[in-house]
């Protein structure tokens, strides 16, 4: 795999020409190529560490593993995917509902439950890979029958909607600084282009935490306690199999967004990458397995990212080994992850706000990028019932398994539609429409897929 790496020069490596592209396969000037993985990993900074912070998990350990995964995931596909893992939002509910973490509650994580919760993202991960084993050797045309639009978008809906009980309780800590923070994100995208544009989440963040200090919601103690270098802390896991009906939904929504993902690339680049996909579902599923085996969340391709790719028009994978690298450097040193640390419940629960908004009407964006026609009663009882249940979070218990609101929320899209489809097939009541084209969903889930297209 590493011989495949040997990355050819783009031109002469200083310049890219108009309307052209640097391929994966390419690279520019490695000075050139060093800061464009640095863009990368702030692109990817803001999301990636919204998850450890609303979730107890340590914030250096997930941008330890994001930047392993990332590694693994160009070895995998032989450097022809360009992408970076980060943490991915489709956990933030199971592993909230197993460790009972409110951010900026007051309580500190217990390491027990975050153990068990690391065995519930192994679970995730190893099913994954076995997706994409399925999915190397069978192809991936089963996954759109099994996930028509109308049911991968109310799974992507109900995972953001579910989480919008999470987002309240951080804004009603301090609502004065989730406000500003959630008018610096939206003013932000609507003010600038590019990259700045890009960057609302990381930029309103920032704008929030200034807001937080000046009104005294922030603790810098631990940040004068942590060493200036060190490694990351890394946690063993634990295992229950009554959790798997909390997790394994997630293995859906990753599916679709790592299908989504190489659908986007393959269009931005002009390449056929479908004999990749069954590479990518199989290292995303690894690189989230490793994550929860040391204590971080599991990973999924960032959206985020493909929006820099659109912007420097270098699709070139050595840019996400290098900001992989720098990813991993950041994560030793202990008072980078400390100062993290210190982001109050204000601030994160007015970017939880958005992101999860987001999260919610990317599902939206689904239905209505594939045309989904609702006045069909089969499509229009899929999304609703699975989204009143998610919502609501009906919780099912059978023996020892547990199944919460995205478990039931995701099984029910499933099955409704299926069932509902096949019957009124058989009667003859049947309003399916011929299905239109599929629009790509380029990495559904990750909150800056919203903010802005990609310049295809």
């Amino acid at each position: 795999m590493i011989k495949q790496l040997g990355w050819k020069l783009h031109g002469n490596g200083k310049s890219i020409a108009a309307g052209d592209v640097v391929l994966p396969e390419e690279r520019m000037k490695w000075p050139i190529m060093f800061g464009i993985g640095a863009q990368h990993v702030v692109a990817m900074f803001g999301a990636t560490f919204l998850v450890p912070l609303l979730t107890g998990f340590d914030p250096a350990t997930t941008l330890f593993f994001t930047g392993i995964g990332t590694i693994i995931f160009i070895l995998v596909t032989s450097g022809r995917l360009p992408s970076y893992l980060g943490s991915s939002f489709a956990l933030l509910a199971p592993i909230g509902a197993v460790t009972g973490y409110v951010a900026g509650g007051g309580e500190a994580l217990d390491p027990a439950k975050a153990a068990l919760a690391q065995g519930g993202i192994i679970a995730v991960g190893l099913a994954l890979a076995l997706v994409g084993v399925i999915v190397h050797f069978a192809g991936a045309r089963w996954i759109d029958k099994l996930m028509p639009p109308v049911v991968t978008g109310a799974i992507v809906s109900l995972i953001g909607f579910n989480l919008a009980p999470a987002a309240w309780n951080n804004v009603k800590a301090a609502p004065i600084t989730a406000v500003v923070t959630i008018l610096a994100i939206l003013l932000v995208t609507v003010l600038f282009k590019g990259i700045v544009g890009r960057l609302s989440i990381l930029i309103g963040v920032i704008a929030g935490y200034v807001v937080a200090v000046l009104r005294g919601e922030v603790d810098f103690s631990a940040i004068t306690s942590a060493a200036w270098v060190g490694t990351p802390e890394f946690r063993a896991p634990a295992f229950d199999i009554s959790l798997l009906g909390l997790f394994l939904p997630v293995v859906l929504v990753l599916v679709a967004e790592n299908v989504g993902h190489v659908k986007s690339v393959a269009a931005m680049t002009g390449k056929d990458l479908d004999d990749v996909t069954g590479k990518a579902l199989f290292a995303d599923g690894i690189s989230t397995a490793f994550a929860g085996a040391g204590g971080g969340s599991g990973t999924t391709t960032y959206a985020e990212n493909i929006g820099v790719m659109a912007a420097t028009r270098v699709y070139s994978t050595a840019a996400y080994i290098i900001a992989a690298f720098i990813a991993l450097a950041l994560s030793m040193f202990p008072k980078f992850g400390q100062l993290i640390a210190t982001i109050p419940p204000g601030v994160l629960g007015g970017a939880a706000t958005v992101l999860y908004g987001m999260i919610g009407m990317l599902g939206v964006r689904i239905w209505v990028q594939n045309r989904v026609d609702f006045s069909d009663p089969v499509n229009l009882n899929t999304a609703a019932i699975s989204m009143v249940v998610a919502i609501a979070n009906y919780t099912w218990f059978i023996g020892e398994m547990t199944f919460e609101g995205i478990a039931l929320g995701s099984f029910s899209a499933i099955l409704i539609y299926h069932v509902m489809r096949a019957i009124s097939r058989w009667r003859g009541t049947s309003l399916e429409a011929a299905t239109p084209a599929s629009a790509p969903a380029g990495a559904e889930l990750e909150p800056g897929a919203l903010q802005r297209e990609p310049a295809v």
